[in-house]
């Protein structure tokens, strides 16, 4: 049952003292309290730790102790060169087409998912913001909080290369600024569009546990048994594919340098129409979101 609220002349919500969307006013104010429940929210916190440790241990961490250790793998071929700064973009996005991404969708799901689980759509609407205004500041809220867990994957990368070069006596050589902005704008295009999938699945299914479980076995199963079972197999679905959003994610990856042998990444198509399909399913999947919502029972 969601807290009882109390009003006061300022447009705060007591006890919490979050602005209320009528106190800001339009959509600054609901982006403004979308924001404030993400960071009391722990479950966000949760997820953005979650990534981190994904991303460190798998990209950096396990291939740097199979090389230190002298283990033959699918990397041992090309000795240190993919754990130093220099690839620090690939290695960011990689994980973007399916295990990061996948976290990105439960970050959707439970965004907009929650508020039916809880009760307080209607809360929210009753505010004063229309529902084009209440999911428009969720879909902001989340869009500023894919680029933070983009960034801190990025963060958190860069000292972990750099500490790997400075013991193993390697040179340090970074990307340019350009190419480090290209590849945090590609990965915050893939983790939103992914978290906008997991907004669309929560109002279509007005809840959180069946979208989470749906979004999971499309990112970690379906997708992948396409790309390696039915593709090889039948030609339509090899092509078919090249218009999926996880392909695209992992073509989009692969052609900023994003290693091969990551699940997921395969430059099925060109970089350029990887992001332009990708950006096509972000706007598509917010639209249909929102029509739902519209048309629908908030209940």
């Amino acid at each position: 049952m969601p807290a009882e609220t109390i009003r006061s002349p300022r447009g705060l919500d007591a006890p919490t003292g979050v602005a209320s969307p009528r106190g800001l006013g339009g959509l600054t104010g609901v982006v403004a309290a979308e924001l404030t429940k993400l960071v009391r929210r722990p479950a966000s916190w949760l997820l953005l730790v979650i990534a981190v440790v994904l991303g460190l241990t798998f990209t950096y961490l396990i291939p740097y102790a199979g090389y230190a250790g002298g283990t033959r793998g699918p990397r041992s071929g090309r000795g240190l060169a993919p754990l130093l700064p220099a690839e620090l973009v690939g290695n960011s996005i990689g994980g973007l087409p399916v295990f990061l991404g996948a976290l990105m969708v439960i970050l959707g799901v439970l965004t907009v998912g929650g508020e039916y689980g809880w009760g307080t759509w209607k809360t929210l609407l009753t505010q004063g913001p229309s529902r084009t205004t209440g999911y428009a500041g969720k879909l902001l809220a989340l869009a500023a909080a894919t680029l933070v867990a983009v960034l801190a994957v990025f963060a958190t990368g860069a000292v972990t290369s750099a500490a790997i070069a400075a013991a193993e006596g390697a040179p340090t050589s970074w990307p340019g600024a350009g190419d480090l902005a290209v590849g945090v704008g590609a990965g915050w295009l893939i983790a939103t569009m992914w978290a906008s999938f997991g907004a669309l699945l929560a109002v279509l299914l007005r809840g959180v546990a069946l979208p989470v479980g749906l979004g999971l076995v499309w990112l970690l199963a379906v997708q992948n048994l396409l790309a390696s079972i039915a593709a090889p197999l039948l030609d339509w679905v090899a092509q078919a594919q090249k218009g999926l959003p996880g392909p695209n994610a992992g073509a989009l990856v692969a052609a900023l340098g994003a290693t091969a042998d990551t699940p997921g990444v395969e430059a099925v198509v060109g970089g350029g129409q990887a992001a332009l399909v990708l950006g096509a399913y972000l706007l598509g999947f917010a639209l249909l979101g929102l029509f739902r919502l519209r048309r629908g029972d908030v209940l």
